[in-house]
């Protein structure tokens, strides 16, 4: 038990660090109101975790350990649907209604089109 506990802490710790590197480079590149980064880290990590999940469905392809470090602890610690929340609020409090939908609507659509495509890829070019 504290072995998948250091895994899934090490990898949730790699993930925030690379949450905080992708927000940070977006914000530095894109200086927008809408929150780019958030967006861009949750399609992604939904992408990776689909992944993830296409692999599990082949045998030995993907180790308790693997899954534990990868999908609980990396995807874990780099999405940041908490943050979604929060981003969520302010754009509601701010009274940016237009800007709250299209947020919603397009991390939910392509989130889940991102976790399909990538159960889609490892399905596919992952052999037995």
């Amino acid at each position: 038990m504290f072995k998948y506990l250091l895994l899934i802490g090490s990898g949730g710790f790699l993930g925030s660090i690379s949450r905080y590197g992708v927000q940070w480079l977006v914000t530095k590149h894109f200086h927008w109101s809408f929150p780019l980064g958030t967006l861009l880290v949750n399609i992604a990590g939904c992408l990776v975790i689909g992944f993830l999940w296409g692999l599990t469905e082949k045998p030995h392809h993907l180790s308790k350990s693997w899954r534990f470090f990868l999908a609980t602890g990396f995807c874990g610690g780099f999405t940041t649907f908490s943050s979604f929340s929060l981003e969520n609020m302010t754009l509601l409090r701010h009274g940016a209604y237009s800007q709250f939908f299209l947020y919603t609507s397009l991390s939910l659509f392509l989130g889940l089109l991102a976790v399909y495509t990538g159960f889609i890829l490892s399905t596919s070019f992952v052999r037995k």
